[in-house]
């Protein structure tokens, strides 16, 4: 029933786009999906050096400390690599790459991953976090983490985690993506733009409904999920446009990751334990 209401949803999505102005021809539809394995999906990323994708288990509540957390290996094409590659954690969350160094939020802490040996290397305990989410890192492998629950990003320099700008103003920070020179950040007001250097803080696209996922496809053009089930395009002075919405199939969206050499838009379901990859094409 679930696979074919994702049918429908698929099929409305392409009649909703046909003679469309803003990327009226983007077309979407399912390659793969998962079998099963995986708890709670949070997060998936992509590792082109190895041409696979990582995926964060919460495997319990968001906000549990249960120790049942791991991290698991997936080949590009969805199929199991390792189930529990990484273990040991309470709820982890969003991950980033540095070199040979996978980094992972979970709740008040960020582990710090060997991935040649899949081992932890490091855990920075984060004092007064309250909700560690999403990770990006810039060239010179500096480390940025919203806290969504405390309206701040942290950042890891010289092994230092510390505060790197509070935003007081705005609700749930969230999903991140690094556009050097600037960093962006996903809010439940919408998109910011906020300088590495100047720290200067401006709202690159209102949007509500909050943004876990966070992927750039085009100049000013962006991809971001609710967490929810919807996921749309959204772009500079244009109503977003939605590509997928499964909310009321209670399938979540949560923090996805976009291949721009395969073109595909991969998903993890949160709740329904799956992670479904998508093709796009204009």
């Amino acid at each position: 029933m679930m696979k074919r209401t994702l049918s429908l949803a698929l099929v409305m999505v392409a009649l909703l786009f046909t003679g469309m102005g803003f990327n009226s021809d983007v077309r979407i539809a399912e390659v793969w999906s998962t079998s099963g394995g995986l708890k709670v999906p949070e997060s998936v990323l992509y590792d082109g050096a190895d041409d696979i994708l990582y995926v964060s288990n919460i495997n319990g509540k968001p906000t549990e400390k249960n120790q049942k957390g791991f991290i698991s290996r997936l080949s590009a094409d969805g199929k199991m690599d390792t189930l529990k590659w990484v273990g040991g954690m309470h709820a982890p969350k969003g991950m980033g790459l540095y070199g040979n160094l996978l980094y992972v939020t979970d709740i008040d802490r960020i582990h710090v991953i060997d991935k040649t040996h899949a081992r932890i290397l490091k855990t920075h305990a984060v004092a007064d976090a309250k909700f560690l989410n999403d990770i990006a890192i810039d060239a010179g492998g500096l480390v940025y983490i919203t806290d969504m629950a405390a309206k701040k990003v942290m950042i890891i320099k010289d092994d230092t985690v510390d505060t790197w700008i509070e935003l007081n103003d705005f609700t749930k920070p969230n999903g991140l993506f690094m556009d050097a020179p600037d960093l962006l950040v996903g809010t439940a007001d919408g998109l910011l733009r906020i300088g590495l250097t100047t720290r200067a803080i401006q709202m690159e696209i209102p949007v509500r409904g909050g943004i876990d996922g966070l992927k750039k496809i085009g100049e000013g053009e962006y991809i971001v999920s609710d967490w929810k089930g919807k996921t749309r395009l959204i772009g500079r002075d244009r109503e977003p446009r939605v590509l997928l919405d499964t909310t009321e199939s209670k399938i979540n969206a949560a923090d996805l990751e976009y291949i721009p050499g395969k073109q595909w838009l991969v998903i993890p379901t949160f709740f329904d334990n799956r992670v479904v990859a998508y093709r796009l094409t204009r």
